[in-house]
């Protein structure tokens, strides 16, 4: 689908001024203006980012009565069941609490819904068997928040039920004995997108303060926590909440940590995906290494064992669980790729891009846990919101569908509009999922497109490309690259820095590489200046990069650094390309 480029524009005479009183290059300047940054101390905070900018963990919303809860409970012996979640960043916060209960001797176990077989969240079911199994206190993370029913069922059942959440709000507050959460109706607290792995961090170092008598941890608990900053960088980056104010301090600083001193888990990860050779970790080798691997795990149902992985003091052990989450990662990219063939060549027979507003796809045998990322693949393909349903083969179970959005449309929202043709929902405004009968599939595809048709602008039907500046090759030195890479890191709400530039030919001849060659490696050519690109995800380009092979593109990219063997190039990551009028 063809695409918008939108250039920024930018106040000249305030790019100027920032860069001289903050004393940075004017490039880096106009990228700080163009997110919002536009006074010298606001740009030092965002490019130091340090370990003090993070609020007192006090100011968190219910976090000081959660705190003193838990540590009441750990000192009194009781039983204690950490209730987690089954993705990354479910797994990290689970993990944080976990060693910070276990530094106080506590009787604590954790507990992960098997994603295909009970469903994101608590359940009746799950309390029931947690209390046979003696459990006086379940402390949530990252979910919890909306489980209403499953609340009053903790009260019922004589259990302590501490909310540790981030989530949507149902219509009112689970009756918990406590809740901690960043965006608790009637509180202040300036920053409501801590995702739930950074809640269990504060909560963590909440408790640790009580433990010490103050505010100053005692040396054990800093270095745990210090070591938590990289989990909660993991959770961070994989949940894809935005980059800025709290958030890029764990990440920044967590990424030392993941770098320099990491668990003994996460060092076995680092070495199975050769991220120690590496002289420093950055989010990207999170949102492509680590965070996939660990939501693998959670995809095909072992969510619990990636949590070990992260826990776990034996390096024996860790070894052998890292290895064994790679080869899981293996089998969810193979399965991914067997969905996304399927689910496209289902798309190519549907989808008309002048009538629909949407695309609801379902079939036998799409593995559930893989049908969340293809669903955001062909969101993004089509620039249209995607549902895809896995049906189950023997019709026995209901089906399980999960959508991913666009910018603009409420996919919550959506579902709920829907709520007459499906048996349960839940979810965010850019990804939701859902379970449904099968008769009602044709029901729920026509009321979802339909409320995709009024929800949906027609100018969001096109896919936008955000540049911020236009850049010759000339101008790509490594100097220009690391004064970019001050930015970092990049995601949501701090995106990589997109440049483009016109009058380029391709020089020699485009090859796809990578596994299943999916990728396309191609060299560039403008004014006598070569540079590599790599289109991630890019095989469908071949064809036409051949036929323009002679002409002038202009392409739109993200310039970076390659690292490899000791020697630095400046590369660029093709985003999008068009033929020169």
């Amino acid at each position: 689908m063809p695409k918008q480029w939108r250039i920024a524009t930018y106040d000249t005479a305030v790019v100027e001024r920032l860069a001289q009183s903050a004393e940075v290059t004017e490039l880096v300047a106009r990228l700080l203006v163009g997110r919002g940054i536009d006074c010298p101390d606001a740009a030092r905070r965002f490019i130091e980012a340090k370990l003090s900018d993070l609020r007192d963990p006090s100011e968190l919303p219910g976090l000081p009565r959660a705190a003193e809860l838990i540590y009441d409970a750990a000192k009194a012996g009781k039983r204690i069941v950490i209730y987690g979640d089954y993705d990354a960043d479910g797994m990290t916060a689970t993990a944080i609490l976990l060693r910070c209960l276990r530094l106080l001797h506590a009787k604590v176990e954790y507990y992960v819904p098997h994603r295909l077989e009970e469903g994101y969240g608590l359940s009746i079911e799950s309390l029931d068997e947690l209390a046979s199994r003696g459990a006086e206190m379940v402390v949530t993370v990252d979910n919890g928040i909306a489980s209403l029913a499953e609340a009053d069922h903790a009260q019922q059942l004589g259990i302590d039920l501490i909310v540790t959440d981030h989530h949507q709000m149902a219509e009112r507050l689970p009756a918990a004995t406590a809740i901690v959460h960043p965006g608790l109706p009637d509180s202040d607290y300036p920053f409501a997108g801590l995702c739930g792995a950074a809640v269990a961090f504060k909560l963590a170092w909440g408790i640790c303060q009580l433990a010490s008598g103050g505010a100053r941890v005692q040396p054990a608990m800093r270095e745990f926590l210090l070591q938590a900053t990289g989990l909660a960088a993991i959770g961070t980056v994989a949940d894809v909440v935005p980059l800025v104010d709290e958030n890029r301090a764990i990440v920044c600083n967590g990424l030392r940590s993941l770098s320099a001193s990491p668990s003994i888990g996460l060092a076995a990860l680092n070495q199975v995906t050769q991220l120690d050779k590496k002289p420093f970790i950055s989010g990207d080798d999170i949102g492509f290494a680590i965070g996939p691997r660990l939501n693998a795990a959670g995809r095909l149902g072992q969510a619990e064992l990636a949590i070990e992985l992260l826990a776990t003091d034996d390096p024996k052990r860790a070894a052998e669980l890292a290895r064994f989450i790679d080869e899981l990662n293996s089998e969810r990219q193979h399965l991914e790729r067997s969905v996304l063939l399927a689910a496209r060549k289902q798309a190519k027979r549907r989808f008309n891009p002048q009538e629909d507003a949407a695309l609801v796809l379902a079939d036998y045998g799409w593995h559930a846990g893989v049908i969340g990322i293809v669903a955001g693949k062909l969101a993004e393909q089509y620039n249209r919101p995607v549902v895809l349903i896995s049906q189950d083969k023997l019709g026995i179970k209901p089906a399980m569908g999960s959508g991913r959005s666009i910018p603009g449309f409420d996919l919550h929202e959506a579902f709920a509009a829907c709520s007459e043709h499906v048996l349960s929902h839940g979810g965010h405004a850019a990804a939701a999922g859902l379970r449904i009968d099968d008769k009602a599939i044709d029901a729920f595809r026509q009321a979802f497109c339909t409320a995709a048709a009024t929800g949906v602008a027609d100018a969001a039907r096109t896919g936008q490309v955000d540049i911020d500046a236009e850049a010759p090759f000339a101008a790509l030195t490594r100097q220009t690259i690391e004064d970019i890479e001050k930015l970092a890191p990049f995601g949501c709400g701090n995106r990589r820095p997109m440049m483009c530039t016109s009058d380029v030919r391709i020089a020699g001849e485009p090859r796809l590489i990578g596994a299943a060659g999916r990728h396309l490696s191609l060299e560039l050519e403008q004014h006598g200046i070569r540079l590599r690109a790599v289109a991630f995800g890019g095989s469908d380009w071949l064809d036409d990069f051949q036929a323009v092979a002679g002409g002038p593109i202009s392409v739109a990219f993200h310039p970076v650094l390659n690292r490899f063997r000791g020697r630095v190039s400046v590369e660029m990551h093709l985003a999008d390309w068009r033929r020169d009028d």
